[in-house]
């Protein structure tokens, strides 16, 4: 079974202060989303490209189309089916910024160590 869990990194869950500076409504779509993922992932059946797909670096994302903007989870899988969120943040354009990616995997490096 897939489980989920939230990154920590230099003492804080980067993840969780997404989802903190987000709309209720918003954070509840995100976590739908999440919950989505991982009933896919359990029950063997293909992600669709709009909910998940592959970035760099063993880095994830997935998305969410909220009223005029979307959201992106950025993740990684750790050893024993676990899906590690590292941060997230909602942008109005299609690109995912280079400097949320960086950061995705400096904190995949440091869940390393």
């Amino acid at each position: 079974m897939y489980k989920a869990k939230f990154a920590k990194y230099n003492g804080n869950i980067p993840f969780l202060d997404f989802l903190k500076s987000i709309s209720i409504n918003e954070k509840a779509e995100v976590l739908a989303a999440i919950d989505k993922f991982l009933e896919l992932k359990n029950s063997n059946n293909k992600i669709p490209i709009k909910l998940s797909k592959y970035l760099v670096d063993g880095i994830f994302e997935i998305r969410v189309k909220h009223q005029n903007k979307i959201s992106r989870s950025l993740y990684f899988y750790e050893k024993d089916k676990v899906i590690v969120f590292t941060n997230g943040f909602t942008k109005k354009t299609e690109k995912v910024p280079l400097s949320e990616i960086k950061k995705a995997i400096k904190i995949k490096k440091y869940q390393e160590e």
